[in-house]
Order: structure tokens, then sequence, then C-alpha cells
């Protein structure tokens, strides 16, 4: 089961707003998340630092390297380096994409869709119940966003995410900007997609901003989060109740306190879900164990 003391609205742990969140006192965020890629370096500045960090706050782990949806093997290396930080940092939970980045010849730097079939959620699913094993619990699995419809799609994208979750017994992390940018690019039912996604197997939520390339959306986390974006979050914790959420900015970064304007936006929208009486979604781990 899932440690219970991840809630609210966190932010995305980035190297230049790390002393800052040491310094001041006053700074109060529940928890980040921690991008491992960035951090898997041994000994050096950035293992002291987050070390120091996930004294003070509480933490979730997040990868872009595994590559779940690949053809080649698992790198049990790679995965032992995350087992390592996560049990160094105390660490909540771990999560990945439903994508793969690349094969024995290409490696791109990106997370790449995988096609919406029968064949693809089994292959995927034992992927991820190999890394469940090794990790000895269940991660979350992300929807990723993507910019072209697969010829041979058997599943819509909330299909596909549902089967995956059902078949390796998996949490989700829901990427609401993610979900949105995709329903932009090729013109689908963003209300389909979150409809068809299995809310008790939802453990956090992502929200970041796109970049408006004109005759397509850009998932970039370099922009505010757009009102639309803010919209469909809303209606979802609305609808759901308070699951944690936190806020992505990877690029073009700006203050921690710029940063945290947004992060008091989702807050205040998990604030009023919860004096509303909807429940914690939260509570309902014991579903899925």
């Amino acid at each position: 089961m899932l440690k219970s003391e991840i809630s609210g609205a966190g932010i995305g742990l980035r190297l230049p707003h790390a002393q800052q969140l040491l310094a001041d006192e006053s700074i109060e965020v529940p928890w980040l998340e921690v991008l491992a890629d960035n951090w898997l370096v041994a000994g050096g500045l950035n293992q002291h630092l987050l070390q120091a960090v996930s004294e003070r706050f509480p933490i979730v782990l997040h990868s872009v390297g595994l590559s779940l949806g690949g053809p080649n093997p698992l790198d049990v290396n790679y995965l032992q380096q995350i087992k390592t930080l996560k049990q160094q940092t105390g660490a909540h939970w771990y999560s990945e994409h439903a994508s793969f980045s690349g094969n024995e010849t290409y490696k791109v730097a990106d997370l790449l869709p995988l096609p919406y079939t029968q064949e693809a959620v089994m292959h995927i699913s034992q992927r991820i119940r190999q890394t469940q094993d090794f990790m000895g619990e269940r991660i979350l699995l992300e929807n990723v966003s993507t910019y072209m419809s697969c010829r041979y799609n058997e599943l819509s994208e909330g299909e596909f995410i549902a089967a995956i979750a059902a078949e390796a017994d998996c949490y989700l992390l829901l990427d609401i900007n993610n979900a949105f940018v995709t329903s932009v690019n090729l013109q689908q039912s963003m209300s389909s997609f979150l409809q068809t996604i299995p809310i008790e197997r939802v453990k956090q939520i992502h929200l970041a901003g796109f970049h408006d390339k004109g005759d397509y959306l850009l998932d970039a986390h370099n922009h505010p989060i757009d009102p639309k974006v803010w919209a469909v979050f809303k209606s979802y914790i609305n609808q759901h109740g308070a699951i944690p959420s936190m806020i992505e900015w990877d690029s073009d970064l700006p203050t921690l306190a710029r940063l945290l304007q947004e992060q008091q936006v989702a807050a205040g929208i998990l604030r009023t879900a919860i004096t509303s009486g909807i429940r914690d979604n939260n509570a309902g781990d014991e579903q899925c164990a």
C-alpha cells in the first residue's frame, strides 16, 4: 500500500530552487517530486543537496529513462539506481511513462507513444510487473503527450491505459496537461479519455504548461498552466476528490516564487474539494491491494 503522507499540491524539485527551499523555512510546500534522472550521480553536491531536501520535505520519484514500452530488456542497473535512490531519500513512490525511447540502435531524448493494441498492452504490462517485482511495490504509470495517431490502434488511449493498469495491477499518474495536448493535437474528446481512466488507480496528477505552436500544441513544460487545463483539473477534482497534484516546469525556469504561485492555485482547488466534503481519493488505496 502507498504511504498516505503525500497530499495537497507539490512542485517538481529543480536544482536552481533547491538551495532556496532549504534556506527559507517560511516556504511551505507539502511535498516535492524528484526527477530521478537528474540526480543519479554518485556523490557530489547534487546528492548532498537531495539528501538535505529529502530530510525536510516528503518526496516522490519520477523518471524518464526506463523505456517501459521498449523492445530491449529492462535496464536492471538503472532500476537498481532508482531503487537505491528511493531508499536513500525515503521517497513515497516511483512513477514512469507509458512510452519507449528507442531500441538497440537508436535512442531518442523523448517519450515515444506506443500503439494502442492488445499486443502492446501485454508487452508493457509484463515489463511493469517485472519492474514492480524488482522494486517490491506498485509503480505509477503516466500517460504521455502525442502528436499523431497510429494506424494500427485497436483501442482509445483511455482504454489502453486502463487495460494496462488492470493487467499490470499498477497505479496511475494522470497528466492532465498531456491529455489536453493530445486531445487538441488529435482532435479527440478529453472528457471521454478522463471517463475511461479508472479513478481508483489514480494516485497523482501532473499539471504543466504547453507551448502553442499554432497548428499544434507542444508539451514543453516551459509556460504557466493554461486556463483551459486549470478548468479541466478543477472539474476533475470536484468530481473525484483531492488527489496529490504537482506543478511541472522543466525549462525556461521561473523564480521559485512564481512557481509557488502556480502551486497555490492547485492547492486552492484541492482545499475547496476537501472542504466541500468530496472524498480524498488516497483513502481508496486498499481497493487495489
